[in-house]
This record gives C-alpha cells, structure tokens and sequence, in this order.
C-alpha cells in the first residue's frame, strides 16, 4: 500500500501539476514585488518633485522679507544655486557623499559614466526598493538647500559672483563631506548619531555657513545705530507667506520621502509627525512674540512654522504626536528668543535662516535623545552632541575660511552705493516691479 502512494504521489502528472503551482507561485511573487518596487521608486520621484518645489518656497520667502530694491537679485540667486546643486551633486557630490569614506575621492565622477540602464551595473542591496538614479534625483534635490539657507542670511549686501563661488564650492564638497559621515554611512553613523531626513546634515550645515557669512559681510547699513536696532521690514508679506506655505508642503516629500519606500506606516507617521510639529511652532512662535513685543508679529509666526519644521526633520519617523507637538512648540519659542539675541550681537540676518536652521536644527538633533524611540543604540545625547558638533565644527570653519579666501580676493560686500541704491538696479539692471 504504502509503494502505491509513493508511486502516486511522485507520477508524472502530480509532478507536472506541483511545477505548475510552484511557477505560478513565483510569477505571482514576481509581480507583487515588481509592484512594490514600482510603487517605492514613484514616491521617491513624488517626493523629489515635493523637495523641488521647496526651491520655489525659499525664493518667495527671502523675496518677500528683503525690500523691493532686491527683489531681482535674491530671485537671481534662488535660480543659480538650484542649477549648481545639481551639477555639483552630479559631476562631484554624490560620488564623494556615498559610500560615505575616502573611496569617493576617488570615483569623482563616476556618476556621469553610468549607462541607460545603471539599474543592472550600479544596483546594490541598498537600492532594492528604487533605482539608481531615482535615488540620485532625490538626493540631488537636497544638496544645494543649503547654500539656498545661506542666500537669504547674506541678502541685500553681499556681491553675486561672490556669493555663486561660494555656493558653488560650498555645495560641491562641505555639503557632501559632512554629508557622508551620516547617510554615507560614514564614521559619525558608525557612533550612533541620528539624523532621519537633515536637522543637521541639511539645515544646521546650511546655517553654520550663514553665520559665517554674515560675520564676515557685517550687517546691513542703517541696521544698527547708537540709539538701537532699526528694523528693516520686508517688502512683501504675502509673498513670504506663500514661500512658507510652499516650504510646508515641500516639507511632505522632504521628510515622507526619507524613509525611502512608500511604506504606509512610515509615510503616514512621518506626515503626521511632520505637519503636527509644523502647526506646534507656529503656536510657540505666537506667544513668545506676543509675550515679547505685545503685537502678533506674522514673520515671527512665519518662522516659527519653519523653526517647527526644521526641529522635527531629525527624528520624524522615531518621535510620537505628543513628541511632535512639545518639539515643535519648543521650536516656536526659539524662534523669536533667537532672533533677538542675534540682533543684540549685532549679526544682521534679514530672514531669520540662522535661529530657523541652525538653532532649530540643534534643538531637533538634540531632541531626538529625549524624545525619539530610535532602535540599535542609536540617537543618544552623548552620540547626537557628537554629531552637532562635529558637523558644526568642520561647517563653520570651512565656511568662513571659504568666504575669508573670497572677501581678500574678489571681494564680499557691495560698495556703500551699490547697497543704497539696489543690488537690482546695480547688478541687474532691472526691477522688479514697474
């Protein structure tokens, strides 16, 4: 009996049948993961586009808190570091920012090489969920945020060309240099420190460098006087409340995009995470400035949105709604405590990108030790210190010796005329408005 059903179970046609099954098994697999695939490398072009768009969100923003005279040249600005991050990122950046040590010093370029199809010679483990290159478009659109932090920090005094080297070097090496030591899984991931989508890697590193700039140009002419601090209002409030807005939204793709696949309980807490800090900041923002300067100060609330942001991008994807809502809110008191000890040190920033970036970039980082739920002993404060610092350090110095080298060469500041007449008039010859 039992040789009979050996005999029949291993016939021909049970055979037959079990490969059927186990072919359609697979093929079946094969497509669910093609799916998957398809789906995670789509959210990572939607949230490039997203970050993209973050662009426009910062040039409507510094147009809007400059005054008109300066409109053309900040707008100028905005469109020539997007363009140079992307070459940079392309030609230099990307190949020295990953693998994340010395070896991309020496595949400089090796981006540009790649095929058609770099999905089959340039895939590794890492990209199992997108390609190759959508991994690159999505990185790219982060590289010259930084400099695009800068611009606003440094605006109505310094000379363009100077500003589009300093960019240009800025975003072609620092960026991707302190960049690796984190996402290129460099020696500061190594210890332990935590940086989910850029508190530090992105922002702090953009505000290091502004406040090495606006140290170097000094403040504005007219900005601070015997009798006190003059303020010098923006010229346009809608357009920096457009920028904000534009920032927020950008701000989905910023962070949703970081946790690289289109996993729904990744992308949806991140989203919540994210939007709840955002709102949490500008309420923070609202009451420290009311309590401050007893009017409802709206580039205060403006920044505080931002600061809110900012102070969420590091642990976004580790950190629970009521985390998001006491970091954000912290984040909203920075904001207007920070913009005025600046101006008391008499370090002129005419959009706040120093206390919005790089204080709140801090306190994000730093939140993460006290806040976020973070596996594999990672995002201790000892670690995230580590990380502040170092990535600060190595920033501040390359910055200012960078814009040092430019200001006894090229030179840094406009003329006292160019200043008081417009740097659109001046370096553009065109306005504005009519």
């Amino acid at each position: 009996m039992q040789e009979q059903e050996i005999l029949y179970q291993t016939s021909p046609e049970v055979l037959a049948k079990l490969e059927a099954a186990t072919a359609a098994a697979t093929a079946a697999q094969e497509s669910a993961d093609l799916a998957q695939f398809m789906t995670n490398n789509m959210w990572i072009f939607i949230s490039a586009a997203l970050v993209f768009i973050m662009h426009l969100g910062f040039a409507s923003l510094e147009a809007g808190f400059v005054r008109k005279k300066n409109v053309v040249n900040i707008l100028f600005k905005n469109c020539m570091i997007i363009a140079i991050g992307l070459l940079t990122y392309c030609l230099i950046g990307f190949d020295l920012m990953y693998p994340g040590d010395f070896n991309g010093w020496f595949s400089i370029g090796a981006f540009t090489s790649l095929g058609l199809e770099p999905t089959a010679e340039g895939m590794t483990a890492a990209y199992a969920d997108y390609t190759y290159y959508s991994d690159f478009i999505f990185q790219a659109m982060f590289a010259a945020t930084g400099a695009t932090i800068v611009s606003g920090a440094v605006a109505e005094r310094i000379k363009l060309p100077s500003f589009l080297v300093f960019a240009t070097i800025f975003v072609a090496i620092s960026y991707p240099i302190t960049g690796a030591w984190k996402w290129g899984a460099g020696w500061l991931d190594q210890k332990g420190f935590y940086d989910f989508a850029g508190s530090t890697v992105v922002h702090s590193v953009g505000g290091w460098a502004a406040l090495a700039g606006i140290i170097l140009l000094g403040p504005r002419a007219g900005k601070y006087t015997s009798k006190g601090i003059r303020p010098i209002m923006g010229h346009s409030m809608p357009l920096a409340a457009i920028g904000v807005f534009l920032l927020w939204f950008g701000w989905f793709g910023f962070n949703g995009g970081s946790v690289l696949s289109a996993d729904p309980g990744g992308v949806s807490l991140v989203f919540t995470t994210t939007s709840i800090a955002a709102a949490a900041g500008a309420m923070g923002a609202f009451i420290t400035s009311l309590i401050m300067f007893k009017n409802y100060d709206l580039p205060m609330v403006l920044n505080g949105i931002l600061g809110g942001l900012v102070g969420i991008t590091a642990g976004a994807d580790v950190m629970s709604v009521t985390d998001a809502i006491i970091v954000g809110f912290i984040a909203g008191v920075i904001i207007p405590i920070s913009v005025t000890a600046f101006d008391k040190a008499k370090l002129d920033d005419p959009v706040g990108a120093t206390s919005v970036h790089l204080v709140c970039g801090i306190w994000g980082t730093l939140a993460v030790a006290i806040f976020g739920d973070c596996a594999d002993n990672y995002g201790s404060f000892g670690a995230q210190l580590l990380g502040i610092l170092a990535i600060g350090a190595f920033t501040f110095i390359f910055s200012f010796i960078l814009f040092y080298i430019i200001k006894v060469t090229m030179g840094l500041r406009v003329s006292e005329e160019e200043e008081e007449k417009g740097l659109d008039i001046m370096e553009h010859e065109l306005n504005a408005y009519s």
